[in-house]
């Protein structure tokens, strides 16, 4: 795992992949599996991993986090990062940020959370992970009731926030009024897209954000990676091919859900076995099986087609 200072300029080097986490059957960590996926992106080029949501973050037991963490940290190699997820809630995160103090993490995502939540009330929580933790965070931003510009600026501007992925979904991505207000406060080398590959050209070229998280990438992360180069190149024919891509599992996941299916695509790609997903989440519905199973089947191609011609 990469243990260095994290430099703002690293999160635009590389699309950040957001991989599921595999479990056994008794929902004991499947060390073999979760390595040979952290493998299979490491060799596309990514070089940071992400688990947050797709991982299921969100019901892991403090109990269970420094397993998961040392795992992680061991079956990554030196030149990649990785960025744990914490939270939601502020006591989850109060005891997560005491057991990440004790590692070398440089970095932790903040897990969004809806209700029962201030502005002000955010900034000072945040405030108190970060002291507890020695390190700033990475924060989810999936509503505009969660934090306002102005707090979200001077959270990044104290150093509590490194980076912030922004995941406020819109019906037109280039229509985003609360996001060019969040870019003339903060740097776009900071803010990273957070919904996959959809809005992920608009929001790279328009609004020059960083780079974008990846789901299907941890599927195809060569064709990932040559996504972003096109992206930033303004190679545009080259990136809609590459785009286009990744539209039908991405879909797939918009329409079903993305946590779930990306959990059950990775297995029946055959890179390496979810198994059993983590309570209160379930598996994919088997009638839609086969059209996940098909969309990763054409994914899977495109990516081996990809890299052996870049190569």
């Amino acid at each position: 795992m990469n243990e260095s200072q994290i430099d703002a300029r690293e999160f635009a080097s590389t699309v950040m992949a957001v991989p599921p986490l595999a479990r056994r059957a008794d929902l004991s960590l499947d060390i073999d599996a979760n390595a040979a996926l952290i493998r299979h992106i490491e060799a596309g080029g990514v070089r940071t991993l992400l688990y947050g949501g797709n991982a299921n973050f969100y019901h892991v037991a403090v109990s269970e986090y420094r397993e998961l963490l040392d795992m992680l940290a061991e079956h990554t190699a030196p030149t990649t990062r990785v960025i744990p997820a914490i939270g939601p809630d502020y006591g989850k995160m109060l005891d997560q940020a005491r057991i990440l103090a004790q590692t070398s993490y440089r970095t932790a995502m903040v897990l969004p959370l809806s209700g029962f939540t201030t502005p002000a009330g955010v900034e000072a929580g945040l405030t108190r992970i970060v002291d507890t933790a020695g390190m700033p965070l990475t924060l989810y931003i999936k509503s505009e009731d969660y934090v306002d510009v102005d707090t979200l600026a001077r959270l990044v501007d104290r150093g509590t926030l490194i980076a912030v992925k922004y995941a406020i979904v819109r019906e037109n991505p280039a229509d985003d009024p609360y996001l060019r207000r969040l870019l003339e406060s903060v740097s776009p080398s900071r803010v990273i897209s957070g919904m996959g590959e959809r809005p992920a050209l608009t929001h790279v070229r328009d609004f020059g954000l960083a780079a974008w998280t990846t789901g299907s990438g941890c599927i195809a992360p060569h064709a990932v990676m040559g996504l972003l180069a096109a992206a930033k190149e303004g190679r545009a024919a080259d990136a809609q091919r590459l785009y286009d891509a990744f539209m039908p599992l991405e879909t797939l996941r918009d329409n079903i859900s993305l946590i779930r299916v990306l959990h059950d695509a990775v297995t029946f790609s055959g890179i390496a076995d979810m198994g059993s997903m983590l309570p209160l989440l379930s598996a994919t519905p088997v009638e839609h099986h086969g059209a996940v199973a098909r969309a990763v089947r054409d994914l899977l191609a495109f990516e081996r087609e990809y890299a052996a011609a870049a190569a």
